[in-house]
């Protein structure tokens, strides 16, 4: 008799806490929402941010705040949402180098697969290999030739230790045998501006810095670090299409929200979200920007999560880089 007690009283507190749980949820949000950007304003990051939380406030009533928190390649920010109240109102909005840090810091306060609920990824840009018109080559099979037969001549530009575009020439470097030299600027702009001004005459780098100049032949874009042809970049191939497999790369900027977060919230901002990416408007900025819309279900994004960390991370060890 003691026992059916027990737990007729154990089942009524469930209830009671479900309910208020349910409540909770059903009054998302109630008040502004945070969206943190381990990034400066400007940047790719920050710009994707802004567009997401403009729809999400006029959707959800409440206003979708950025606040760009930059250090530590974005370290610092998504810390700070690794440790905020797991109720909806503290948002990270990350790029590939959340993922890139778990191998590359030799301590990262925070650790991206256990103390996140993914919410999507909101789009992807992919990594572009340019050249100054000077270099000779013109596709990436005449670069590679080029390099193995003028060692200690040729060097790539890329933005900062440990970013996407510095990844990818190491990856390039690793997988032709190449001797070449990474030169690290503050910024893709300074890359590029560098490769322009032919001081370095090779660079990797996110596609969205590099359009313009490409487009205006300012550099030659000879292979896009993706599975398919950029949509502003019709006659650049991509890499398979050059020939070669196995170097793909590109720069995510995606959404999550602390571990433990009801599933309920993390769901309702994830079917906002795949709304705002659908409206014409929204499309079309991102295209422009250099990005593909993507939208992709919390699942697909925490896949994609530890496969970027596993891909990466073989990559820096294999470099030998290290920050500490």
């Amino acid at each position: 008799m003691k026992s059916i007690v027990r737990l007729l009283a154990f089942c009524g507190g469930l209830l009671v806490a479900t309910g208020a749980g349910a409540q909770t949820v059903a009054h998302y949000p109630d008040h502004p929402v945070r969206l943190l950007v381990g990034f400066a304003a400007g940047g790719p990051t920050d710009v994707i941010a802004r567009i997401v939380a403009q729809k999400l406030s006029a959707a959800l009533g409440q206003q979708f705040y950025v606040d760009d928190k930059p250090g530590a390649g974005g370290n610092i920010a998504n810390a700070e949402v690794a440790k905020a109240t797991p109720d909806g109102y503290t948002i990270a909005v990350v790029s590939t180098g959340f993922m890139v840090n778990m191998s590359l810091y030799a301590k990262v306060p925070y650790d991206a697969v256990k103390d996140f609920a993914p919410i999507t990824m909101v789009a992807y840009s992919p990594n572009v290999i340019v050249v100054n018109p000077s270099v000779p080559a013109k596709s990436v099979k005449e670069l590679i030739a080029l390099i193995k037969a003028n060692p200690n001549k040729y060097s790539f530009a890329g933005p900062g230790i440990g970013s996407t575009p510095h990844l990818s020439g190491e990856l390039f470097k690793q997988k032709f045998g190449l001797d070449l030299v990474h030169v690290p600027f503050p910024g893709a702009a300074q890359a590029i501006n560098s490769t322009i001004a032919g001081d370095t005459q090779i660079a990797f780098t996110a596609l969205p810095p590099a359009l313009g100049n490409i487009k205006a032949g300012k550099l030659r874009g000879l292979a896009v670090l993706a599975v398919k042809r950029a949509a502003e970049l019709p006659d650049v191939p991509t890499m398979e299409e050059a020939g070669y497999t196995g170097q793909e790369a590109d720069t995510l900027t995606g959404m999550l929200a602390p571990a433990g977060t009801p599933k309920a919230i993390v769901d309702l901002l994830h079917r906002e979200i795949v709304k705002a990416v659908a409206e014409p408007d929204v499309t079309a900025h991102l295209q422009k920007l250099g990005f593909v819309p993507v939208a992709n279900k919390p699942d697909e994004f925490g896949a994609r999560i530890k496969s970027e960390i596993a891909k990466w991370g073989k990559v820096v060890h294999d470099a030998h880089l290290r920050i500490e």
